[in-house]
C-alpha cells in the first residue's frame, strides 16, 4: 500500500475516475494499491473543496516534543567541535559534568541533524571553524 504523501495529484484523480468507471470502489482500490479509507478521504475532499484540495501536501506539523532545548543542542555541537574524537557516550558523560543532560542517543541525533555523525566530519568542521575564526581575526 502506498503512503498518501507518495500519491500525486494525477493518481488521486485516476483512482476517483477508475472507481466511477468500474462502479466498484473495492476493485478500483485493489487495482491501484490504495486503501478504501484513503479513497473515501479523497472523495470527500473532492466533494467538499474541489480538485485543489487533492493537490495540497501533508499538513501535519512536525513532532518536536522529543527535541532537546536549543541551548543543549548548541552545547552538544560546541563539544563535538572541541573534542571531535570523542564518541557519543563520552560526549554525554562529559556534558553531564557541566550539568547538560543529554543521552548518548540524543547526542547522536543532534550530530546526525548537523552532519557530524562521524569523527572525521567533526574534525573537518572543527578545522573549518578554526579557519573561519582565524580569518575573522585577521580582518
Amino acid at each position: 500500500m502506498k503512503h498518501n504523501r507518495q500519491i500525486d495529484f494525477r493518481q488521486k484523480i485516476a483512482l476517483l475516475s477508475l472507481a466511477q468507471e468500474l462502479g466498484n470502489v473495492s476493485e478500483a482500490c485493489r487495482m491501484t494499491g490504495i486503501s478504501r479509507d484513503t479513497f473515501y478521504r479523497y472523495r470527500k475532499l473532492m466533494k467538499d473543496k474541489g480538485e485543489e484540495a487533492l493537490q495540497t501536501s501533508n499538513h501535519r506539523k512536525p513532532n518536536l516534543k522529543n527535541r532537546v532545548p536549543e541551548a543543549v543542542e548548541r552545547a552538544v555541537i560546541e563539544y563535538a567541535l572541541e573534542f571531535p574524537e570523542h564518541g557519543q557516550a563520552q560526549a554525554s558523560r562529559e556534558l553531564r559534568k557541566k550539568d547538560i543532560v543529554v543521552s548518548p542517543s540524543g547526542v547522536r541525533s543532534i550530530w546526525i541533524r548537523h552532519d557530524l555523525e562521524r569523527a572525521f566530519k567533526r574534525r573537518i568542521a572543527m578545522e573549518a571553524k578554526a579557519l573561519l575564526e582565524t580569518d575573522m581575526r585577521s580582518r
